[in-house]
């Protein structure tokens, strides 16, 4: 695959899809700056051999052009990650964006107005991309948090550029993160899921089941498996209609070696609230009334020995309801025994909203291997799919 190495980026204009669909407060200032961080390396390579950049990216869901989700709210936080000065143009294509391309020079850097303020973008119109490449020599896609869109500037532009084209650094690392699980992981490999519904994590678990030698099902989605094993769960989260999948889902591991852990025990509450009065209970024996709503202590300690044993890991999803305090305390066990698996040796990829959401609210970004940028991208890269933003580069 071609990447930002490939290229010498010398009085060339790079062209890049980013994913800088930040968070912003009222004031419109930038609440978490990951995103534009997670491209500084790619923009820096690029300015640094001599070349310059053009960033498209889209902003949030608006209807039309909305001056709310216009890309100049994040102009001056784009230049202090990047330490480097950003010109920003109200269009993403025609005369005026075309003028302000043709006027860049080497080591400056233009920002493009939202895509999503024309619905060619999300149609994958093909005018729209043909418009879309008139702004670069290169096309860099570095945006893994929607390279499962086929979108014009994610999919379809790059049908512009066959021979001048790569990913950039992050999607670079993306790819190969995941590809260390589903293939050339260190064994023994661990998937953790974690989540509300087993439906969510159906194809996931079937595709991954081929690479893993340990999977740990916890969060909402272990009653669904322990009621199909006949235990008795009271009030916790199940999907009935999912029991039989359940069952079906136990055999596939058993053929093929696959250990799975379900957690022994968990923190049962009365209510759905952090001030619910709570016991330990043995997750098969939950009274009616009550509901699991984080591990318990010895399924954390028999999770700490699995993760511990593991070279390569994945986590994708909660061990308990982790955004009330009280039933926090199994994810956060998790994520100690995940650092500490970490420094030893181990790859730990995390991924999907509510983990990396976990991770960053606990502090465990910086102790484990990888934290994956896309929800959605990385859960359909996870189910085996290829993403279009990916196969658009490779062909």
């Amino acid at each position: 695959m071609k990447t930002l190495n490939d290229f010498n980026f010398k009085d060339k204009k790079a062209l890049i899809r980013v994913d800088f669909n930040v968070p912003l407060d009222e004031n419109f200032n930038v609440t978490d700056a990951t995103r534009i961080t997670s491209a500084k390396p790619t923009i820096i390579k690029i300015l640094e051999d001599g070349g310059s950049c053009v960033l498209m990216s889209h902003l949030g869901r608006p209807k039309g052009v909305q001056e709310a989700f216009s890309l100049k709210h994040i102009s001056d936080d784009v230049e202090d990650v990047i330490g480097v000065e950003t010109k920003f143009v109200s269009n993403c294509v025609g005369g005026e964006a075309e003028t302000a391309v043709a006027n860049l020079k080497p080591g400056e850097i233009l920002i493009l107005e939202n895509l999503r303020f024309h619905e060619e973008e999300k149609n994958g119109d093909r005018d729209f991309a043909e418009q879309l490449s008139k702004l670069g020599d290169i096309y860099v896609n570095d945006a893994f948090g929607t390279a499962h869109r086929a979108h014009a500037s994610t999919t379809i532009v790059a049908d512009f550029f066959p021979e001048n084209k790569c990913f950039g650094y992050l999607l670079e690392q993306e790819i190969k993160s995941i590809n260390k699980v589903l293939k050339t992981g260190e064994k023994p490999v661990l998937a953790i899921l974690g989540g509300a519904k087993v439906s969510s994590k159906i194809t996931i678990i079937e595709n991954i089941l081929d690479a893993v030698d340990h999977l740990i099902i916890g969060g909402g989605m272990a009653f669904t498996f322990v009621k199909a094993n006949g235990g008795s769960i009271g009030d916790s989260l199940v999907e009935d209609d999912k029991l039989d999948l359940a069952r079906d889902i136990i055999k596939q591991a058993e053929a093929k070696n696959v250990q799975v852990h379900i957690p022994m025990d968990v923190i049962a509450a009365d209510a759905f609230s952090n001030d619910a009065s709570t016991q330990v209970c043995d997750i098969k024996e939950i009274p009616d009334g009550w509901m699991g709503l984080d591990a318990g202590p010895k399924s954390r300690e028999v999770f700490h020995e699995i993760v511990m044993q593991s070279k390569t890991i994945l986590w994708n999803g909660p061990l308990g309801v982790f955004e009330m305090e009280n039933f926090a305390n199994g994810t956060i066990a998790l994520g100690n025994s995940i650092a500490e698996a970490t420094k030893t040796g181990a790859f730990s990829l995390v991924g999907g909203g509510d983990s990396v959401a976990a991770v960053k609210q606990f502090g465990f970004e910086k102790k484990v291997s990888y934290v994956s940028t896309g929800g959605g991208a990385m859960l359909e890269s996870l189910e085996g799919k290829t993403l279009p933003g990916i196969a658009a580069i490779l062909k």
